[in-house]
């Protein structure tokens, strides 16, 4: 067993718009709304995290964790241009101030997915002044991050850009249909599958992976210049193989969807490595997940090991900057898998580190079963969630890795 670091950070993660509730003032909250959303549910009250942090806090350290990764959103924050609530800031503030009295790092983004309304439908990350508009707003909210050890300034820039190739496929197929989604009938049945073809190639859209960078480098520049803070981003890990004779498509496509941006984040206090499964590449790309009995609720291949694969790769390609897993973790209603899962992956971790990869925390994907981008099936949380009562109860998995983070503490008995 490696020798992990004596203040190595034991927690979990969330992100706002998932477990809040009634972000209105966000793009996302407009995209679920929208007559003929494509979204199967709403986040609507999500499960009422805005209002409950205090006890899920509590829940992760009375487990034995210390840390716990969350969001400040923009969308409350400035829910109109120019327009900063000093209230929704002090908001946040508390949930600093109640991680730190309950023995929790606090681990803190400032842009997890969601944008304010008025900046996305006014171009978004693509306005020429978005670096100035996000500066603007971590200035605000500086005050509040004065002991925050931790800032990630934007949670998967590759996933964003990912996101916009997809919305430019679907838009271009709706207007191949005359703007209509397709149909049950036969040349509904052909759009789809056109659709999904398409869909499987889809790359992250590079021009908008440039624009995240400039974003990034500049709210870089104010987190240090604000706050005592170590600030980086967070990359979403695919972990990706090469099959057979297929090495420079691989290459190719793992510096379009990861190898970019842990090069970008060689001038950053951190990286955050973020895994969940592995994929291998072919000669026309990503591979697709085969239907497989041990798949996540995501449809995700079983393969903890990624971690390992990830941490190791953004070890070498980010030039040794230091590492936090600020997501890891498995879609699944039964907890005895993720308590497997999640073990096995901590022994990648080890492994890794045992080689001399300098990882300083692990934190968990999900705290509590939440809000997945569309659905509420995929249960990823250590706590689950009543969405009518929303009365939490800790799983067994929670037990499990905050032992796993006492027994760290306590050293060898």
């Amino acid at each position: 067993m490696a020798q992990l670091r004596e203040d190595f950070l034991w927690g979990a993660a969330t992100s706002p718009h998932q477990i809040e509730g009634n972000n209105v003032n966000a793009d996302w909250w407009a995209m679920e709304t929208a007559p003929g959303s494509p979204f199967p549910d709403r986040s609507g009250d999500a499960v009422d995290s805005y209002h409950r942090y205090a006890e899920d806090m509590g829940l992760l350290a009375a487990a034995g964790l210390n840390a716990y990764r969350f969001g400040f959103e923009w969308a409350r924050i400035e829910p109109a241009d120019g327009q900063f609530s000093r209230a929704e800031r002090d908001h946040y503030r508390r949930m600093v101030d109640t991680a730190h009295e309950l023995g929790l790092a606090p681990v803190v983004t400032l842009q997890h997915f969601t944008l304010p309304r008025w900046f996305a439908e006014s171009g978004g990350w693509r306005r020429p002044d978005a670096a100035d508009r996000f500066a603007r707003y971590i200035e605000f909210v500086s005050t509040a991050l004065r002991d925050v050890d931790w800032v990630c300034t934007i949670n998967e820039p590759n996933m964003l850009a990912v996101f916009a190739s997809i919305q430019e496929v679907y838009l271009n197929a709706m207007d191949g249909g005359q703007g209509g989604a397709p149909d049950s009938g036969q040349a509904g049945g052909q759009a789809a599958t056109e659709l999904a073809t398409a869909l499987a190639g889809v790359r992250p859209d590079q021009a908008l992976g440039d624009a995240l960078a400039q974003v990034h480098r500049r709210a870089v520049e104010v987190v240090r210049g604000t706050t005592n803070a170590k600030a980086g981003w967070t990359v979403a890990q695919q972990s990706f193989t090469p099959t057979p004779g297929n090495e420079e498509v691989f290459e190719r496509v793992h510096r379009s969807w990861e190898g970019f941006y842990l090069d970008a984040a060689r001038e950053d206090d951190f990286v955050g490595v973020q895994a969940y499964t592995s994929q291998p590449v072919g000669a026309n790309g990503p591979v697709p997940h085969p239907e497989h009995p041990d798949n996540s609720l995501t449809g995700w291949a079983y393969r903890p090991d990624a971690l390992g694969i990830s941490l190791r790769r953004a070890w070498d390609e980010a030039g040794g900057v230091p590492l936090l897993v600020t997501e890891n973790g498995i879609a699944t209603d039964d907890d005895s898998r993720r308590i497997a899962y999640t073990t096995e992956a901590l022994g990648h971790l080890e492994a890794a580190v045992a080689d001399g990869v300098d990882v300083r925390g692990y934190l968990h994907w999900s705290a509590l079963d939440n809000y997945e981008w569309g659905r509420y099936a995929p249960t990823f949380g250590l706590i689950a969630v009543d969405r009518e009562t929303f009365v939490r109860t800790p799983k067994p998995s929670l037990a499990q890795l905050g032992a796993r983070a006492r027994a760290h503490r306590n050293g060898p008995q």
